[in-house]
């Protein structure tokens, strides 16, 4: 690095771009940020749709899986982020039954034991099984993946450090890994578990945000991904609520980034992005702004960088032939509502911190969700959707006025179909059918709504850049994880254009709020500096 740093420009505000930003900001760079929007955070924002008595956190509602080394690195405490961990699961039943999950073990499986004894004992079995192989697949998550197949002596070696780390896993632990990336987590499950109710309820983290029901092959891995959390304590698995919503998240990302002297401009679209023989030069906005820089940060959808951003012909016709069939399908809904009390359930009356501030499951059975998927597949709204609850009001006074709450419904499916195609007479219908599947265990709920927010698939794409509407930016399968996310050869964060990185959910360590996508463009970024730097001086 020279001694008066050096000039990056991040494509996109989003929680990773902004993680680039402050990172590379404080070794040293000159950075700048480009947000399209009005407000940095993608899909992780604060909005107030109802004016501003309710604060919503409109798509991405939960924050997990943002290695230490980020949050201690950025000071982000001092900049306002604060997590409250989120209790365990609960689902109600409609015949008047639930089950919840909570922390202590003996709770817990007195819970289980209700609808079945062996699910109760088999429960220690898998939290055992997962731990140990969250143990090594944690880690990985926070590596930068291989150019696996290369021949390059450099390349050789990056796999010989991979395999080396993987040693511990053995050859039952291997096999594991295997299964776990080839499985459904119907079949997973059916290794496990017997009663509907854990089935069912076990069965969501796998298909959450996926195109894939719980019998599709990959959704396995998908729990999995889901499973490895690192919120306050460590513990695995672990989620919590931000204070101020997911919009506060971001802002304590923008204003670390500020405070490293990175510069963050909203309302500032990029047009194109600059390449000279072969080099990146910078980028050119919108209104016809030019900004130079020798290094360019893309946070946005690889579809959006590689085929929009960037002229095609300028990069390796197999590269852009991968791109454009990197999927992005989805059939989320997201379902916001502001109530005037908490929902009661005819399972459990009354307030429970634990149940109202925890994950609310909303699906009867494995088979349940599966046919709401197939329901989406054959062209039509799920007539029964699943649904992932959230209350974070319970927690987190910011976002209501007291006695009030906001009520987040993660939902699935509807065709994939309508992100492209906006039809809102059936996605109100669906809707509908959300609420009314809540209602039905916690009669009142409907009565109970103030303010509905529905946002579907054309909406994550066309408002909030989320092609396809998918919140991962690409589907969690096996074609498109670790070293073929997004392409293989590319997946080490660096592109066919020197000096363009890739900050994407679409990167290895993308999935939710995680924030590594961005870690890991800056230590490629560094490194490659390091490179140059002792070529230089040689």
């Amino acid at each position: 690095m020279s001694a008066d740093g050096f000039d990056v420009v991040v494509v996109g505000g989003g929680h990773n771009g902004l993680v680039a930003a402050g990172l590379l900001a404080r070794r040293g760079a000159r950075v700048t940020v480009l947000e399209r929007r009005s407000q940095v955070g993608g899909a992780a924002t604060t909005e107030q749709p109802w004016g501003p008595e309710f604060n919503v956190t409109a798509l991405s509602y939960v924050v997990s899986l943002m290695p230490p080394t980020i949050v201690q690195e950025l000071e982000l405490a001092r900049h306002g982020y604060k997590v409250y961990p989120q209790h365990g699961y609960f689902a109600p039943y409609r015949d008047g039954r639930a089950l919840q999950l909570p922390d202590d073990p003996s709770r817990r499986r007195d819970q289980i034991a209700q609808f079945s004894k062996a699910d109760a004992e088999a429960y220690d079995r898998w939290d055992s099984w997962l731990g140990s192989l969250a143990d090594v697949l944690g880690p990985l998550l926070t590596t930068i993946p291989p150019r696996v197949g290369s021949r390059r002596p450099r390349d050789l070696v990056d796999q010989l450090q991979l395999a080396w780390r993987l040693r511990r896993l053995g050859v039952d632990g291997t096999a594991d890994v295997t299964r776990l990336f080839t499985m459904s987590i119907a079949d997973l499950l059916d290794e496990y578990f017997a009663s509907p109710q854990m089935q069912g309820v076990l069965a969501v983290s796998g298909v959450i945000g996926t195109w894939a029901g719980p019998r599709s092959a990959g959704t396995a891995y998908v729990m999995a991904h889901h499973k490895i959390g690192d919120v306050g304590e460590g513990q695995l698995g672990s989620w919590g609520f931000p204070e101020g919503g997911m919009g506060a998240v971001s802002r304590a990302l923008r204003d670390a980034a500020i405070a490293n002297g990175a510069t963050v401009r909203t309302d500032a679209p990029v047009a194109r992005i600059d390449v000279r023989d072969g080099r990146v030069r910078g980028v050119t906005l919108e209104s016809g702004e030019e900004l130079r820089a020798d290094v360019v940060v893309a946070a946005t959808h690889p579809k959006i960088t590689f085929l929009e951003h960037i002229e095609p012909a300028l990069l390796p016709t197999d590269f852009v032939e991968r791109i454009e069939r990197w999927r992005s399908r989805s059939g989320t809904v997201k379902v916001n509502v502001a109530v005037d009390r908490l929902p009661e359930f005819t399972a459990k009356p009354g307030y429970d911190p634990e149940v109202h501030g925890g994950t609310i499951v909303l699906a009867e059975s494995l088979d349940d969700i599966e046919r709401a998927f197939q329901d989406a597949v054959a062209g039509r709204a799920a007539g029964l959707p699943f649904a992932d609850i959230c209350i974070p009001s319970v927690f987190d006074p910011t976002l209501a006025p007291e006695g009030k709450h906001v009520v987040s419904m993660f939902t699935q499916w509807v065709p994939h179909t309508y992100a492209t195609t906006q039809d809102t007479a059936a996605l109100d219908a669906y809707a509908d059918r959300v609420i009314a599947r809540v209602d039905a265990v916690a009669p009142g709920f409907t009565d109970s709504i103030l303010h509905r927010q529905v946002i579907g698939p054309y909406e994550m794409e066309h408002e909030y850049g989320l092609v396809g509407g998918n919140i991962f930016h690409g589907e969690l399968s096996p074609d498109q994880m670790f070293h073929m996310r997004p392409a293989p050869g590319y997946a080490d964060f660096r592109t066919p254009i020197a000096g363009l990185y890739q900050a994407s959910s679409a990167t290895h360590g993308g999935g939710g709020v995680t924030g590594i996508p961005g870690l890991h463009a800056t230590r490629q970024i560094m490194r490659d500096r390091r490179k140059r730097g002792r070529r230089s001086r040689h």
